[in-house]
């Protein structure tokens, strides 16, 4: 409970401090637009010389784009702006701030930045997936539902953890940004379901980098095709991924010498 207070106060101040800045509203919605115009204008030039791509037809592909809009929007609201600050005090030296809070350091530090206006990304993704449904006059059965909701937020801690994972790797390295910017072409790859990808890039976008998992699988519980032995790999590789980004922080902080060291 004390966590999640916690959460929540870092929410209101970064939701307070984002209102101090309205521009950012519209310079974000005009970026949200052209984003959107983009994927709906390559989405459109591909079903104009096919019927389906990789066995997805158009609506399909619809909700997988929303998604993909969706998690960005949850990425760059709220994981990526506490990896960069987290990027930037262990470089320069500036963690103790965090490490001497009586809070846990690995909540602390992802809990701390806020970009409320990007959550203008998660409405217009949700906007996508709305009209998806409508054109697939899809009845969400509860098992839809609920795959849809876990899988989504699976996909969420997933890739937490691999942000954290390599924002960790800036206790023993440092120029850890290229790393860093390296995902957002990755996540790029995330507009289209897996299933079009050859073998060796499917694997990497699974395992390695978990795109698939953060917006695929959810998509696919949306149209219909999660089967419950993907939902539960989810739910493992989630478990899995979770345990190995808290002890590579653990290994990290021991390694830490801040500028009050």
């Amino acid at each position: 409970m004390h966590g999640l207070r916690l959460a929540f106060n870092y929410l209101r101040i970064g939701v307070l401090n984002e209102f101090q800045y309205r521009a950012n509203f519209y310079i974000q919605i005009l970026q949200t637009f052209i984003a959107l115009a983009t994927g709906l204008i390559g989405l459109n030039l591909v079903f104009s010389q096919t019927d389906q791509l990789g066995g997805w037809s158009k609506p399909e592909l619809l909700a997988v784009m929303g998604v993909f809009i969706t998690m960005g929007g949850v990425i760059r609201s709220a994981i990526q702006p506490n990896m960069e600050r987290l990027m930037e005090e262990i470089r320069e030296g500036k963690l103790d701030f965090a490490l001497t809070k009586p809070a846990d350091a690995q909540l602390l530090v992802s809990v701390r930045e806020f970009r409320f206006w990007q959550t203008v990304d998660v409405i217009t993704g949700m906007v996508v997936m709305g009209v998806a449904l409508a054109q697939m006059n899809w009845l969400i059965s509860g098992w839809s539902a609920l795959g849809f909701f876990t899988a989504i937020a699976m996909g969420a801690v997933m890739i937490y953890c691999f942000w954290l994972m390599i924002t960790t790797t800036a206790f023993w390295f440092v120029r850890v940004h290229e790393i860093a910017n390296l995902f957002e072409g990755l996540y790029a790859a995330g507009r289209w379901p897996i299933d079009i990808y050859p073998n060796w890039l499917r694997i990497g976008l699974t395992f390695l980098v978990p795109v698939a998992f953060a917006v695929t699988v959810p998509a696919e519980a949306l149209t219909g095709r999660l089967t419950f032995q993907t939902w539960i790999g989810a739910f493992v590789l989630t478990i899995v991924l979770f345990t190995i980004a808290r002890t590579i922080w653990k290994i990290g902080l021991r390694s830490y010498s801040g500028a009050s060291a």
